[in-house]
Formats: structure tokens, sequence, C-alpha cells
């Protein structure tokens, strides 16, 4: 399991902004992408707050919108 989960879902150009955030910064082997669609308890708890990343071990997360910075400070606080 990696360290964090990118709640997304096809098709969503928010997510897509934000993959690229995610890319940029070099933490895509540190995610998983979470497809929300499959499980409809996540697409109940992130349908209207797509994207997140969620830590996986805290459970904090931080939703969009977010940018690099604010995305390195979240990565920094765990």
């Amino acid at each position: 399991m990696t360290k964090y989960a990118f709640y997304t879902t096809e098709g969503c150009h928010l997510c897509e902004q934000a993959w690229d955030i995610v890319t940029d910064q070099g933490l895509v082997n540190e995610m998983t992408r979470v497809e929300i669609i499959h499980v409809e308890a996540d697409v109940a708890r992130y349908g209207i707050r797509i994207p997140v990343i969620k830590n996986n071990v805290t459970d904090r997360e931080i939703g969009w919108p977010f940018d690099s910075t604010e995305l390195a400070n979240f990565i920094a606080q765990d």
C-alpha cells in the first residue's frame, strides 16, 4: 500500500490538473489512484470534493483546490 490515495474519477478535468501537480512534484510513486465510482461510500464521501489526496496512515486529507505549495506543505506535515 502506498502512503497516499488520490481519489478521482474518469473525465474529471480538475483531477487531471491535480495529477499534473502530483507528477511535477515527483509524488506519483507515493500515491495510488482510487476510482471513486466503484465504491458507493467513496462516491458519497468524495463525489463533490474530488480530487482529494488522503494520507493512508493518518487519514488527513487535502481537497481541491490546491497548488504545488499547498501540496508540498501537506506532504511535509507527515
